[in-house]
């Protein structure tokens, strides 16, 4: 066995949620399966340990001693799914954007460099050949690697420099199957075009489809799943339902809704929704409270009537400071703060809350030095190493951990005592942890301390397994999972036949 990769006829079809749920049904048949992608462009990533196992590994100089390697959030939870410790080499390189026509380069877990958009061909050439290193390694290691594509292997625009699509896929002459969200509409025609405007050879390890999102009546559907196989002469592998309990840690979107209790004691949380917002899984865990209702919110108004404001993690600390100011939000923060309400910043966030931010490398760009919003006595200052940490400890009396990813070093003042990495004062907290919610204890004493909200007893990391569990589940009952494996062992039919016009 070899591996196969899961694609998409668009970016959000839903190969993250296929990926994720047969990793799960892999592991629990006891496959050793792995994830993979080899490109992921996001800035929710997380922390691994480094583990070091092969050329692929050893392609990046470590550097100073650093306690951890970055990788997509999707591929941690995916690694999750499958059972197996996280590492480097399921993500080999991650592009955080910075702006429109710019990403920051992490390859191998550990920072690399920028590429814009003037240079995209050029700079793939070395991406490319770590990622294929890394797919190597893994196929060595385990029976199965499941590998998530990017965006649609249709965009052919950028076919000449893939190697997260097909250009993996002729790589490690990999079986294709690509996804299709329904619920979006247009899919069979998202199918047929995907296939058509590939060329024969990556027709030729297109395998077929998996329909995902649909509602109603299966026999309704069928119909149209024959006519897609005859003229496509490619299988429909399954059809995924839409579930109303499928959440998984988001990637590129902020895909989680407004939490609604229906009891009397809600309490409501206002995310600041940055325009270079990061690791916003960071209020996941508040939204599994019962008397939580989380919303993110871009203007004062959505500040007005919030117990808890949240200023999240970003990408760009200095830039977002400005939008926030631009719009107010500073102005309606500190009205918050004066009227006793508690506030948490997280790694970005928390930055703003302090003094000053100072930029002497040039990190974020151009701008050196800027106020900050003054609630905390701390200081930052960015530097041009990143920090990439597990930490440990405790906050507010009980056990914490998280995961660090930044490249501002922070002094407190005396005016400050220590939270978790940061400072408070008073109700106003900062904490350079990103996933410190997620502990249930820390979570529990937190909302204690700051809404007297009681302990609810839901287990965060509880909730991800059973969702995990549900979507493995799903998989299985859905998808013809045997049909797949026989894919990974066999690869894609030789009598796949060719479809026009082609790319040329």
């Amino acid at each position: 066995m070899a591996g196969i990769l899961i694609a998409g006829t668009t970016s959000d079809a839903g190969k993250s949620v296929v990926t994720t749920g047969l990793c799960r049904a892999l592991a629990r048949r006891g496959i050793k399966v792995a994830p993979f992608k080899a490109q992921n462009m996001s800035n929710n990533s997380m922390v691994c340990a480094p583990v070091r196992r092969s050329e692929a590994t050893r392609r990046i100089d470590d550097g100073p001693a650093c306690e951890g390697v970055e990788i997509g959030r999707a591929q941690w939870v995916q690694s999750l799914a499958a059972q197996v410790t996280p590492e480097a080499t399921m993500n080999p390189v991650l592009l955080k954007p910075g702006s429109d026509s710019r990403s920051h380069v992490v390859l191998m877990g550990r920072p690399w460099g920028e590429v814009s958009s003037a240079d995209w061909l050029e700079g793939r050439r070395a991406l490319a050949a770590a990622a294929y290193d890394a797919f190597d390694d893994l196929a060595s290691r385990f029976d199965v690697v499941v590998a998530e594509g990017a965006g649609s292997p249709a965009e052919i625009n950028l076919r000449a420099g893939d190697y997260v699509n097909l250009g993996l896929a002729r790589h490690a002459d990999l079986p294709t199957v690509a996804v299709g969200d329904i619920d979006r509409g247009g899919v069979f025609a998202a199918f047929l075009g995907t296939v058509a405007l590939l060329s024969p050879e990556d027709q030729a390890l297109m395998a077929g489809f998996i329909v995902n999102k649909f509602r109603g009546d299966l026999a309704l559907l069928e119909p149209g799943l024959r006519d897609l196989e005859r003229l496509t002469g490619r299988r429909v592998y399954g059809t995924l339902p839409w579930h109303p309990d499928l959440w998984l840690d988001s990637e590129d979107a902020l895909h989680l809704a407004a939490r609604r209790s229906a009891g009397d004691r809600v309490r409501r949380v206002a995310v600041l929704r940055l325009p270079r917002i990061s690791n916003f899984t960071d209020v996941d865990a508040l939204g599994l409270e019962p008397d939580l209702d989380v919303v993110f919110v871009s203007d004062p108004r959505g500040l007005g009537d919030a117990d808890l404001v949240v200023l999240p993690g970003t990408r760009a600390t200095i830039a977002d400071l400005a939008w926030l100011r631009s719009r107010g939000l500073d102005r309606a923060v500190a009205a918050h703060v004066a009227a006793g309400k508690p506030v948490l910043g997280i790694c970005g966030g928390f930055q703003m809350l302090g003094r000053v931010i100072r930029d002497p490398v040039g990190v974020e760009g151009a701008v050196a030095e800027v106020e900050g919003l003054g609630l905390l006595d701390v200081e930052t200052t960015f530097a041009a190493s990143k920090v990439l940490r597990l930490p440990h400890g405790t906050g507010l009396g009980v056990p914490a951990s998280g995961y660090e990813i930044h490249h501002g070093r922070i002094a407190c003042g005396a005016g400050a005592e220590d939270f978790l990495g940061g400072a408070r004062a008073g109700q106003v907290f900062g904490t350079m942890w990103h996933g410190a919610l997620e502990g249930d204890q820390l979570r529990g004493a937190f909302l204690r301390e700051t809404l007297g909200v009681p302990v609810s007893g839901v287990s965060f990391p509880a909730a991800r397994e059973r969702r995990l569990d549900l979507l493995g589940q799903l998989i299985e009952e859905h998808v013809d999972v045997d049909a797949l494996l026989s894919l990974v062992g066999e690869g894609s039919p030789a009598e796949l036949p060719f479809l026009a016009p082609g790319a040329p």
